[in-house]
């Protein structure tokens, strides 16, 4: 189970029903999601990582690899995009029953235009996790109270403040960032015409 909770430390669950309760995929294979994932824009970089267990092993696809942190903590991966993104959620893969006290018990989901500026956004709270969990980068409601808005950024910063039995390293198996879902067409069209060879017959001659 997880708890995700503003950086002061209060839930923000009860206030926030639908998009604010972390999405649970008890599966080791990366899940199907609505939000698209933009991290392969990105440049991704890990604070210490042992040899052949590093930032690659994050977005991999494969449940057997893992990030493997080396150094001093506390640990972090930073995801830099060229350009100032929308950023919605995250999704990380974890496992207790693997990794044991090397899984993350605490998450602090920094964002900024650059390494010096970077702010708490975000502070998930973990509890024996043992599969895919999703949930919003930010603490801020939207205008309906409904979700959260995105947090729009150059840098995403996923920092484990904490690891279950005070560990001192830790294994991250699976990470991906993700924008904020795509609109229909503006009729509404399920279907709306998006490529080029598409638009060559989007209307009547």
């Amino acid at each position: 189970m997880a708890a995700v909770t503003q950086s002061g430390g209060q839930s923000t669950l009860p206030s926030i029903p639908r998009d604010g309760i972390p999405l649970m995929h008890p599966v080791p294979t990366p899940p199907v999601l609505p939000w698209p994932d933009i991290g392969h824009l990105a440049k991704w970089s890990v604070s210490s990582y042992k040899f052949g267990f590093g930032a690659e092993c994050l977005r991999d696809g494969d449940p057997d690899t893992f990030w493997h942190s080396d150094g001093p903590q506390p640990h972090f991966i930073t995801v830099e995009f060229p350009r100032k993104v929308a950023i919605q959620k995250i999704s990380i893969y974890l496992s207790w029953p693997q990794d044991d006290s090397y899984t993350p018990s605490t998450l602090a989901i920094r964002a900024g235009t650059g390494p010096s500026d970077l702010q708490d956004v975000r502070v998930a709270s973990l509890e024996k996790p043992d599969g895919w969990i999703t949930f919003d980068v930010s603490s801020e409601p939207d205008e309906d109270g409904n979700s959260f808005k995105p947090v729009h950024a150059y840098v995403l910063q996923v920092i484990v403040v904490q690891n279950h039995m005070s560990g001192k390293d830790t294994h991250i198996r699976g990470l991906r960032v993700l924008g904020p879902q795509e609109e229909d067409a503006p009729d509404g069209d399920p279907f709306p015409w998006k490529s080029p060879e598409f638009k060559m017959y989007e209307r009547l001659r």
